[in-house]
């Protein structure tokens, strides 16, 4: 009798467990489905900021999931062992010409200070090596070395940054050159000038005054303490703004400065307590310990900067986010977006109202931004649009409105600029091989039996 009880209590038991886990199922379904697929999203108070929040979050955990941005981070841990003594030495010349590297330390030793007392011995070890490597006596060869591996690092940043932009170009040769000396260079400048400033701000006769008063003496000390937290988030801001070779808000990026600077600092305190914690790895590695965390701290900070740049590209193109990561254009979606554009540019136009921005444009669609971008560069290669204003950032007709029609719009969207449709075999009869008919409601097996009989 008691077995028959266990047992009865036992499939109970499993049965309920298994309609739990349906039913949690089907609630995270109807939830996907809620953030994903929604056709009528909140679009005001507090219901809207969840969902965008909700749709970001779940676009970016599925980002790193996917291991994408992992390979990105790993590629990046690589390349940085290779080029932080020729990137550190390249910007403390400049400002050791200044006087003012001193400043730039106390950030490398922040940097490593979660691995500890050793992560200190390293950084004191990488500025022994910076202070011996003189950029004057390298010689030409050397110095074009040395520029040659920093600069391949920003590339591969780039690159990282460009593919979770969907951006298929890089900067040209020219830009590449110019734009990443000047950050590699200016950048520790301006970095330095905010200390400075801020440095001199706290140490004025009105701001000592001020710190006499309570409570705002208390307030100006904890602002003071923030100060290195918001110079990191600056530094994240700028990186999400510059690096892609796109054109970023400023708002977002500031948003995703601000989200991955909360998410260093945190890493940063579990980091090291971790490694303060982890005496069983420095007993089996030994001294090969060391490296270890130094890999492990350096992908970390790679995953948290690049999950960053993810949120960034969410919040600017929400239309990014769907079902699936990487959307298959159907042929219904690239004719209506089509369409869609080409009205959206000729409504303006005939209205004499000024022409839309294209990258405004293509955000209005909420689709997948490089599916709009495609479907829009396909409408200008066929003559149908224009690209308009100073920088070619507005879209207006590429012809007199009354010589556009539908049908152009569509064969313009359907169109196979790579010659494919060329090499299917020439199997079908004519009345297939060309557009339906209108009322054509024959069947296959209508079709074969010419063929049959």
């Amino acid at each position: 009798m008691m077995r028959f009880l266990r047992q009865h209590i036992l499939c109970s038991c499993i049965t309920k467990g298994v309609m739990i886990i349906r039913k949690s199922k089907k609630q995270l379904k109807t939830a996907e489905q809620w953030l994903l697929a929604n056709p009528a999203p909140p679009e005001k108070g507090a219901a809207a900021g969840i969902y965008v929040a909700g749709r970001t979050a779940y676009a970016v955990i599925r980002e790193i999931t996917s291991g994408r941005l992992a390979l990105h981070a790993t590629s990046l841990v690589y390349t940085t062992l290779l080029s932080i003594v020729p990137l550190l030495a390249l910007s403390f010349s400049v400002l050791q010409a200044m006087g003012a590297h001193q400043r730039m330390e106390p950030f490398l030793f922040q940097f490593f200070e979660p691995m500890g007392p050793e992560g200190i011995e390293i950084a004191e070890q990488i500025l022994v090596f910076v202070d011996q490597m003189k950029v004057g006596v390298l010689g030409s060869v050397g110095l074009a070395f040395l520029v040659y591996t920093v600069i391949s690092l920003v590339q591969k940043i780039e690159l990282s940054f460009n593919t979770i932009w969907r951006v298929p170009n890089l900067r040209s040769m020219g830009q590449r050159f110019s734009n990443y000396l000047s950050v590699i260079l200016v950048g520790p400048l301006l970095m330095v000038s905010a200390i400075g400033i801020t440095a001199t701000v706290f140490s004025t006769t009105i701001m000592q005054r001020l710190m006499e008063i309570e409570p705002l003496g208390s307030v100006i000390i904890i602002m003071s303490r923030f100060t290195p937290f918001l110079l990191v988030v600056l530094a994240f801001t700028f990186l999400y703004t510059f690096m892609p070779n796109t054109r970023v808000r400023l708002r977002y990026a500031l948003i995703g400065g601000l989200i991955a600077g909360l998410a260093w600092q945190a890493g940063s305190m579990a980091f090291a307590t971790f490694v303060a914690t982890s005496t069983r790895y420095a007993a089996i590695y030994s001294s090969f310990a060391i490296g270890i965390f130094l890999l492990i701290w350096i992908y970390l900070n790679w995953m948290i900067l690049l999950a960053g740049a993810s949120i960034v590209f969410y919040l600017q193109t929400p239309g990014s986010i769907a079902l699936h990561r990487d959307v298959e254009p159907s042929p219904e979606l690239q004719e209506k977006a089509a369409m869609t554009i080409m009205w959206q540019v000729c409504r303006p136009f005939a209205r004499g109202e000024p022409p839309p921005g294209r990258e405004t444009l293509e955000e209005q669609l909420n689709i997948p931004w490089e599916t709009a971008r495609k479907i829009s560069d396909k409408l200008i290669r066929a003559g149908l649009l224009m690209p308009a204003g100073e920088n070619g950032d507005h879209l207006v007709p590429g012809k007199a409105l009354d010589r556009i029609t539908p049908k152009d719009v569509l064969d313009a969207a359907r169109k196979d600029e790579d010659r494919i449709v060329a090499r299917l075999p020439d199997v079908l009869p004519d009345n297939l091989a060309g557009e339906p008919r209108p009322g054509e409601t024959a069947t296959f097996s209508e079709l074969m039996r010419p063929e049959t009989s």
